[in-house]
Parts: structure tokens; C-alpha cells; sequence
């Protein structure tokens, strides 16, 4: 079954070449079938490895596949190869299976788009680009797959290109990552220069066999690999992209934000953990990043009005809370974060793309209200999305995750008080803007009419979705073999007090949050309002709305500086050149054309007279 793991990109890579191609002349039932059932086959092909995985372990407990040799150049040689171990099984298996679900949601919401076979097209590539990423057994084919995702994100989220609006959202998208793939490039060229392999194993390998503790080499190697991680997952300094990215279509955004693309950071320093324990002082940087983002991002979902850039917050926010994993050395932690936040975050946009189509495209969540009884089935897979990414106690995977996150950064070597007491301030933070979120949308009175329901293609994969983001918590429990196998941390050890005591306050600072949202939101919400006009209040509220200012300063930092050079460079001397040549150009058009009067014996004349001039000027030169 694992010599079938070549398949698993391939079929999506097949099917987005023969959508991209065909699909205009194809009727929307195929494309439909094709799109979804691309993405259905390696989600059950993976389910079967892993279970051949599990049963069976492969020598090491890892497998590798060789295609073919990719580039030969002296020694370098990388390959065409995937390697499967815990690590990367479980990414695979969570996105395979999760971006099926979305997929599926897509045949009935995208219906009747004129670009349906496109989008496909760009989705099956999406996905087959991440797990090229997450199999690739080398950094030069993971970098390849790193740029897959890049592309796909600026096709995506720029789909509907007719709104120019859409365009810029795309165009930022790429530009602002491509200055951490640019960090990851030069990362890789350093790697390769000391180490001489790009073989991720083998690097690795080496790296702790060459380089001592704080080596600058590993230093400089692991801050490169962190900012092409904070460029695609979207952490502070580099998270401005990521909220305009709720340009594309909902699906689009259940896809960047659950199973692709922001995840990847996540997954590369996981990846080469090795270098960043050689680089403790890069590790407390991703530490730092993490918390710092999943605070900062947790202020600014509370002021946000539309639907889209409240969830697309907080997953900048949750995102946080891995990097937060990451930093303090609880890898396992991230990962498990990785999972439960792919369920219950996929839930919540295709939920909220229920909300949208049925309110006829309505964004804005101050103009909904009282969907409860409208929308039932949305709202209780909202509800349970929202209790899972607040992290409801004992019963939503979200709260089993972000309290192993919590406990880690109390108890790790790497952690300290304060990282610990940013994470508890996130959850406070968490709870506080989804309850708000639930309350506008779903209580209260109906502000715009329900014009359309979904059918079962939206809401089936939500009830799947809704069921994972409950069960999938249960697997710290000593019963999950396979989750034991794939993240031994989360079983280390027994329940002791310190697990106790960091439960229970991350219990209570999910109620604390919740309270706040009730009172402010549904139960006063004059005194929310009155909250949100007063002087600080509106300070807050337009710095927080805005991203704290961070396209602000970044529009005055590099974008004026490079509008006005190009406007003071307009009439330069090498400008002038090509100016002078094209008047030069037009002068002699104009002149020459008065020649061109329609008399055949003036035009015979000039021939004569031509030829005895050229004649005469060989005839004595």
C-alpha cells in the first residue's frame, strides 16, 4: 500500500492539468465529479496508508520513495522523493480528508459561477502543491511546493478578478510572501553551502554533527527558514495579507486557512525542529512571534464587522498558538493544534458561507441577526466551530490542544511565565470575539431576509466537520493508537497537578470571555456600544480595525518611497533617449509622407533618380 503514495499528488496534479484545459467544454456535473472526486481519492488512499503505516511500521519508522533524480549537477543530485513518517502522515491525512469536505461544499456553492471548471482547476492544484509540500523528502521539491501554494493563493483569492478590489487582494497576497520565500531561499543556498545536502534527513543529520549549539550558521539558517514561515503563516511582521485574502470565495478561504498555505510554516519548522534546537535563541523567537501574533490578532477580530475578517483573525491568532507550540519545543502540541484547528476552522467558514449565500452575499455581521431560528442547522455548526476555537472545557477538540499548548509552555525548559500568561490572555481574547461573533449573527433580531437555503452538498461535509471538531480532542486519551504512534508527546506522562491547575484556569478564562460577550453584546448591548463610542474606545477600535497600523506604516515605508522615485525618475536622461528616438521617428513620418502623393510619374522619377545616385556612389566610392 505505501508504493501507492506517489499517487496521492498526482491525481490532483492530473486532474487540475485536464480541468485547466478541458473544463470550459465540459458540463458542470463532470467538472463537479471530477473536482471533488480527485481530491476523494488520495483522502481515501491516505487513510489506507495510514493504516498500513500504523499496523506495519516501516524499518525506522519512516518510508521514502524515489521516483526519479530530478537535477544532477556534480553532487548535487535532489530527487523526485517522498517521505512518510509521523510527522508528515498525520499533515496528509488532515488535509487530504479535510480539503475532500471543502471540495464537496464547493460543487453546490460555486454552482452556476461562470468560472466553475477554473476554480477547480486552481483547487486541485492548491491541494496537490501542499502535499507535494508536506511528502517532499527534500527542500528543494518542498520549496517547489511552497511556490505551488504561493501561486494558487494569487489565483484564488483573486478569482473573481472582474473587482479590481479582488486583483489588489491577490497581488498582496503574493508580494508580501514572496519577502519570506525570498528569507527561505537564501536559507536554503546557506544550508546547502555548509552542509551540501538539501535532504532534509541528511541535513539535519549533519547540521547536529557539524554545528555546536548556537553555531551562527544554524542561527542564520534557522532565522531565514522562520521568515519564509512567518511570510506564509502569516505572523507578525508579515500578516497584513492575510485578512484582505477574504477577497476569494469562501471555500477559497476554508482552504487557505484549515488545510493549505498558512499551515505551511507550521509544518517547515516542525519539519527541521533540529535546526532550531541548535538555534535557541531563534526558537524563542518563533516563541515571542507566536504569542505576540495570536494577541495582537485576538484585538483586532473583536472590531472587525465582516463575518470573513473576524474568522480570517483568528486564524492569524491560532496560527499564534502554534508558533507559541513551536517555540517552546512542544512539537507534538503544534501539530495536534494543527489537526483540531483544520476541523473546527473549516467549519467555521463553511458555516459562515452558509450565512453569507443565504443573506444574498451579505458580509457585514451588524446586518444579520437572529439566525438561529432561520438557519438552524448553520447555527449549530457554528456553534460547535466557535466552542471548539474558544476552547470550550472537556468537550471541544480545541480545548484539549490549546491546553496541551498551555501546559508545555509552563512546564517545557523552554517555556517561561510570561509566554504562559500571553497564551491564557489569548484564550480570554478567543472566547471574547466568537461569542461576539455568535451573538450578532445569531440572536437578536433579523436584520436583512433569508433568501436561500443550502442544500445537502454545503451541509453535510459541515455535520462531519462538526463531529471531528468535537471527537478529534479525544485523542489524548490512552485509546487513540493512532495518534499515540504519530504525536507520542500527547501521552507522556499521567494527569499531575500542574495539568490540573493550568486546566482550570484556561477554563475559567474561557468563561471570562464568554461572560464579557454576553453581557456586552446580548445582554446590554447599549453598554457595548457605549463602550465602542467613547474617546479610548474609538482610539482602540480604529487602531485595532486597522491591523495596528501595519499597512499604514508599511504604505509609508516602502510603497510612497517607491511611487515617488518612479515619479521622479519619469523624465530621467535615459527616458529621454527613447523620448528623442520617437520623435525622431514621427518627425520623419510626417516628412516622408508628403511624398506619398499618388502620382505615378513623380514616383517613377524618384526610382530614377535614386538608382543613378546609388550607381554613382559605386562607381566613385
Amino acid at each position: 500500500m505505501l508504493d501507492l503514495l506517489w499517487l496521492v499528488p498526482a491525481i490532483p496534479f492530473a486532474s487540475a492539468f485536464v480541468l485547466a484545459v478541458f473544463g470550459p467544454r465540459m458540463r458542470s456535473k463532470a467538472v463537479a465529479v471530477l473536482g471533488a472526486g480527485a481530491i476523494a481519492v488520495p483522502a481515501v488512499l491516505m487513510l489506507l496508508i495510514a493504516a498500513a503505516f500504523v499496523s506495519a511500521p516501516p524499518a525506522g519508522g519512516a518510508y521514502t520513495q524515489v521516483l526519479w533524480t530530478w537535477i544532477g549537477v556534480g553532487s548535487f543530485r535532489p530527487a523526485i522523493a517522498f517521505y512518510l513518517d509521523a510527522l508528515s502522515l498525520v499533515m496528509v491525512v488532515v488535509v487530504t480528508f479535510v480539503s475532500f469536505l471543502i471540495h464537496v461544499y464547493s460543487t453546490e456553492f460555486m454552482r452556476g459561477d461562470e468560472g466553475y471548471s477554473r476554480f477547480f482547476a486552481y483547487m486541485n492544484l492548491f491541494v496537490a502543491s501542499m502535499v507535494t509540500l508536506l511528502l517532499a523528502d527534500n527542500l528543494l521539491l518542498l520549496y517547489l511546493g511552497w511556490e505551488g501554494v504561493g501561486l494558487c493563493s494569487y489565483l484564488l483569492i483573486g478569482f473573481w478578478y472582474q473587482d479590481p478590489v479582488n486583483g489588489l487582494a491577490g497581488r498582496k497576497a503574493f508580494i508580501v510572501t514572496r519577502v519570506g520565500d525570498t528569507a527561505m531561499a537564501v536559507g536554503l543556498f546557506l544550508l546547502f553551502h555548509s552542509l551540501g545536502t538539501l535532504r532534509i534527513q541528511d541535513l539535519l543529520h549533519t547540521a547536529s554533527d557539524q554545528w555546536q549549539i548556537g553555531s551562527p550558521y544554524a542561527v542564520a539558517a534557522a532565522a531565514l527558514l522562520l521568515g519564509g514561515a512567518v511570510g506564509k503563516s502569516a505572523q507578525l511582521p508579515l500578516q497584513t495579507w492575510l485578512p484582505d485574502a477574504m477577497a476569494g470565495p469562501t471555500p477559497t478561504s476554508a482552504l487557505i486557512h484549515a488545510a493549505t498555505m498558512v499551515t505551511a510554516g507550521v509544518y517547515l519548522i516542525a519539519r527541521t525542529h533540529g535546526l532550531y534546537e541548535l538555534a535557541p535563541q531563534v526558537q524563542l523567537a518563533v516563541a515571542v512571534t507566536g504569542a505576540a501574533t495570536l494577541l495582537m490578532a485576538g484585538c483586532s477580530a473583536l472590531t472587525q464587522n465582516d463575518i470573513k475578517r473576524v474568522l480570517a483573525y483568528s486564524t492569524i491568532s491560532q496560527i499564534g498558538y502554534m508558533f507559541f507550540a513551536l517555540g517552546v519545543g512542544a512539537w507534538g502540541a503544534a501539530i495536534f493544534h494543527f489537526m483540531t484547528h483544520a476541523f473546527f476552522k473549516a467549519l467555521l467558514f463553511l458555516a459562515a458561507g452558509v450565512v453569507i449565500e443565504a443573506l444574498h452575499h451579505e458580509h457585514n455581521i451588524f446586518r444579520m441577526g437572529g439566525l438561529r431560528k432561520e438557519l438552524p442547522a448553520a447555527f449549530w455548526t457554528f456553534l460547535i466551530g466557535g466552542c471548539a476555537l474558544a476552547g470550550l472545557p472537556l468537550i471541544t477538540a480545541g480545548y484539549y490542544s490549546k491546553d496541551l499548548i498551555l501546559w508545555s509552555a509552563a512546564n517545557s525548559t523552554a517555556g517561561t511565565a510570561g509566554l504562559w500568561v500571553a497564551g491564557i490572555a489569548g484564550v480570554v481574547l478567543t472566547s471574547l470575539y466568537t461569542f461576539r461573533l455568535i451573538f450578532v449573527v445569531f440572536f437578536g433580531q433579523p436584520a436583512t431576509p433569508v433568501s436561500h437555503r443550502p442544500g445537502p452538498a454545503m451541509m453535510i461535509p459541515a455535520f462531519v466537520l462538526a463531529f471531528l471538531s468535537i471527537t478529534a480532542g479525544f485523542a489524548t486519551t490512552p485509546f487513540a493508537a493512532f495518534m499515540a504512534k504519530a504525536l507520542p508527546e500527547l501521552h507522556e506522562g499521567g494527569m499531575g497537578m500542574s495539568e490540573v491547575i493550568n486546566s482550570t484556569v484556561a477554563g475559567l478564562a474561557f468563561l471570562a470571555g464568554l461572560l464579557v460577550a454576553w453581557y456586552a453584546y446580548l445582554s446590554n448591548p447599549a453598554l457595548g456600544r457605549a463602550a465602542a463610542t467613547s474617546r479610548v474606545g474609538r482610539v482602540l477600535h480604529r487602531f485595532w480595525f486597522s491591523d495596528w497600523g501595519m499597512d499604514w506604516f508599511y504604505d509609508r515605508l516602502f510603497v510612497w518611497p517607491v511611487v515617488w522615485s518612479a515619479k521622479a525618475n519619469k523624465a530621467d536622461i535615459v527616458d529621454s533617449i527613447y523620448t528623442g528616438l520617437t520623435r525622431l521617428a514621427a518627425l520623419c513620418h510626417r516628412y516622408f509622407s508628403l511624398t506619398e502623393t499618388g502620382r505615378l510619374r513623380w514616383y517613377a522619377a524618384w526610382i530614377a533618380g535614386g538608382s543613378a545616385f546609388a550607381v554613382a556612389i559605386a562607381m566613385f566610392l
